[in-house]
């Protein structure tokens, strides 16, 4: 059953261009087999304003930007952007490197799949 493996939200002023959002997240690594299946980014201040790209390990699933604007919006169903089922290995780190900042407002990232 897939489920959200990582949660984070961030402010703007922290997500320069090159940072890895997931930099402070525990969870960006696991003693356990992850199979990836899919990516939310809401906030900033437009749609597609900002952008990550998302890696595991030297893995790139691809650049993905953020579907609603707003501090506080709500994550919709249509902001669920599928990824087809990859399996990470062990030990490999999930990053999300900005490469599109956000100008003022925070972004909300959340990666799902499940772990083995």
């Amino acid at each position: 059953m897939s489920g959200i493996l990582i949660n984070t939200s961030e402010a703007a002023a922290t997500l320069t261009a090159g940072t890895d959002a997931f930099r402070n997240d525990r969870k960006r690594t696991s003693s356990r087999i992850r199979i990836i299946e899919g990516i939310v980014i809401v906030g900033a201040n437009a749609i597609n304003e900002a952008a990550i790209d998302f890696y595991a390990g030297d893995y790139f699933f691809g650049r993905f930007r953020n579907s609603r604007s707003g501090v506080a919006a709500p994550v919709q169903p249509d902001d669920y952007q599928a990824i087809r089922p990859t399996v990470v290995a062990p030990g490999d780190a999930l990053t999300a490197v900005v490469g599109v900042a956000p100008t003022v407002s925070p972004l909300l990232i959340q990666v799902f799949g499940s772990e083995r």
